[in-house]
Parts: structure tokens; C-alpha cells; sequence
């Protein structure tokens, strides 16, 4: 039986994001304009689109990138490797407005030497925004990686330090 989700589409400041969800809660985020059609095919699931289903997670959603919100409450559904959801617990440790390197990262999970590995984990998170992995900065403080592209991360993490004009 094809697994079913239940999909949205969020847009903000000309950026497209796609929300799915499965019974149990927030699946993914797409930050590419990625259409459901096109997920449904890609991930080898049935997306239905369905807002009422998503009403929470887009709600939550709104506030954030509206800048009156600061965490999310909404019920996860995702699944990775022991390492991959150490790293992902970390990101959503971070505080809002604030930032860490892979490296420190990796030092707070007890693999100091596991930075690309790190990386690697970041960029596999299928829940961004939601797990905050635009908080993860390069050593330096440069601006380094993001699903998303360079110019989102810039934006949302201007939105937290509250240097955005909303």
C-alpha cells in the first residue's frame, strides 16, 4: 500500500515552501517550490492536498515567518539514522537568533571529529524551519550550505535577529 501524506503550500517573501504531513504529523518541508504532484512522484507516495489536515503546522508556520513566533509545538513524523536524529535533536536545541557550527555540533554530540558527518546530517534534515538547521553556520560565522539556498538561510535568520522590516 502507497503510504499517504497530506500536503500544503506555505509562500512567503516569493519563496514556495511544500508541507506534508502523514497521520501522525509533520513529515516534510520542501523549500524548493517543489509541487505536491511532483513530491508525490519523487518520494513514492499518494499527496493529498489537504490545509485542514496541515491547519496547525501552517498556522505555526505563519507566525514564525510572520516574526511572532519563536518554536514550534506541532507533532513530528520523520525518521533517520541514531547519528542523523542526534544531530537533528541538537539543531532543535539551538535557541532562536542564534547560531553553531558543525564543529560545535559535533562536540555536543560527543563525535568531535565527525563535522562532515555533521554536515552531511544537516543537509539530510527532512524538516527544516521546524528543525532550525539555517541556525548551523560554517566555523568563521560564514554563512555555509542550506537546502534552501544561501539566500533563504540569510533571510530567516535576519528574521530571528530581528533585522528584517516585516
Amino acid at each position: 500500500m502507497t503510504r499517504r501524506l497530506y500536503g500544503s503550500v506555505i509562500c512567503w517573501e516569493g519563496w514556495q515552501f511544500a508541507v506534508l504531513s502523514s497521520a501522525v504529523g509533520v513529515c516534510r518541508i520542501d523549500l524548493h517550490g517543489t509541487l505536491l504532484a511532483e513530491l508525490s512522484s519523487r518520494l513514492r507516495v499518494r499527496v493529498i492536498p489537504d490545509d485542514r489536515r496541515n491547519a496547525h503546522i501552517l498556522q505555526e508556520l505563519h507566525e514564525y515567518l510572520a516574526g511572532q513566533r519563536e518554536s514550534f509545538s506541532c507533532t513530528l513524523d520523520f525518521q533517520g539514522t541514531p547519528f542523523q536524529m542526534s544531530v537533528w535533536n541538537t539543531l532543535s536545541q539551538i535557541p532562536y537568533g542564534k547560531t553553531m557550527s558543525y564543529g560545535e555540533i559535533a562536540v555536543a554530540i560527543g563525535r568531535s571529529h565527525a563535522t562532515r558527518a555533521v554536515g552531511g546530517a544537516v543537509g539530510a534534515n527532512p524538516i527544516p524551519i521546524v528543525i532550525p538547521c539555517h541556525r548551523v553556520i560554517g566555523k568563521d560565522g560564514s554563512l555555509v550550505g542550506y537546502g534552501g539556498e544561501l539566500p533563504l538561510k540569510e533571510r530567516l535568520l535576519a528574521l530571528e535577529q530581528g533585522s528584517l522590516d516585516l
